[in-house]
């Protein structure tokens, strides 16, 4: 990998690239194609329109294997920053001036999985990288960015827990840890959806029954794993017939569908035109 800099942002350009081991509490985003990280008991595929949050510590891998070049842009934390941060918003000022650096209520164990791009952080994280090529001598304007973003994850913490809730366990324990794997079942169907995944091996991912994972992933995300497998196939094929002139029986093989012909009518169900008569339009 070629790097265009170094800690704490990592901005860098590679086709291939293998890379494992841990590091600091980290956002990780890539334009231009996917990476493919192992963290935990998660796989994760992270490519335009979403990031991946890692805690510090984690132990992982990243593998890029593409054609052209995928664009890696990451942030990586100083350790304890988050947790500070995190202090100054909810201790009162009384606290806050008795013992300023006091560091209770202690770690914060952010959930790991891809996120879509939100309000909180991808704006930020667009004007740090449009920015940091002429501010990399600038400590006090490196250091108001990543606490900026500290914040912000503090936001998407907080919406992650609201979001638990709509799992009906009575402990917020059960919830917390029943909505980590299923989100990793999630992550695993977005990650390998190309290829014939089973419902078994989606909840052998996430450690769980197929049944309750089905039920769960219903309650969570408010459709089946199927209907989300479909609607994420028809979106790529939609994208390459759209980007590419690849013959429509490739495309509909290469996303993960096993019948042209049930391609085609899904495809037309769903966008209100066959891949034929898209293809003529574009």
């Amino acid at each position: 990998m070629t790097p265009l800099n170094f800690l704490p942002i990592l901005h860098a350009s590679s086709s291939n690239y293998f890379w494992k081991g841990n590091g600091a509490l980290s956002i990780k985003t890539f334009r231009n194609g996917r990476a493919f990280y192992e963290a935990g008991h998660g796989h994760f595929a992270v490519g335009e329109g979403s990031y991946l949050l890692l805690n510090r510590g984690q132990e992982y891998s990243i593998t890029i294997e593409a054609e052209t070049p995928v664009e890696s842009f990451c942030i990586f934390f100083p350790d304890q920053l988050a947790e500070e941060v995190y202090r100054s918003l909810i201790a009162s000022e009384e606290k806050l001036l008795d013992d300023p650096l006091s560091l209770n209520p202690g770690p914060i164990d952010f959930v790991e999985k891809t996120y879509c791009n939100d309000e909180w952080l991808a704006p930020a994280l667009l004007k740090i990288k449009a920015e940091y090529g002429n501010r990399l001598e600038d400590g006090v304007w490196l250091d108001e960015q990543l606490r900026d973003l500290a914040q912000r994850l503090v936001q998407v913490h907080r919406q992650v827990h609201r979001e638990m809730l709509k799992l009906p366990s009575r402990k917020a324990s059960t919830r917390e840890e029943l909505f980590r794997r299923v989100s990793i079942g999630h992550d695993y169907m977005a990650a390998y959806y190309a290829k014939p995944i089973t419902l078994e091996e989606v909840a052998g991912a996430a450690c769980l029954s197929p049944n309750h994972f089905l039920r769960s992933y219903k309650q969570l995300f408010g459709q089946s794993p199927h209907q989300y497998l479909t609607e994420l196939r028809l979106q790529e094929a939609k994208r390459l017939l759209l980007r590419t002139d690849t013959s429509i029986t490739d495309i509909c093989l290469s996303v993960g569908f096993q019948s042209p012909s049930s391609f085609s009518g899904l495809f037309s169900k769903r966008f209100g035109a066959s891949p034929s008569r898209f293809c003529q339009k574009k």
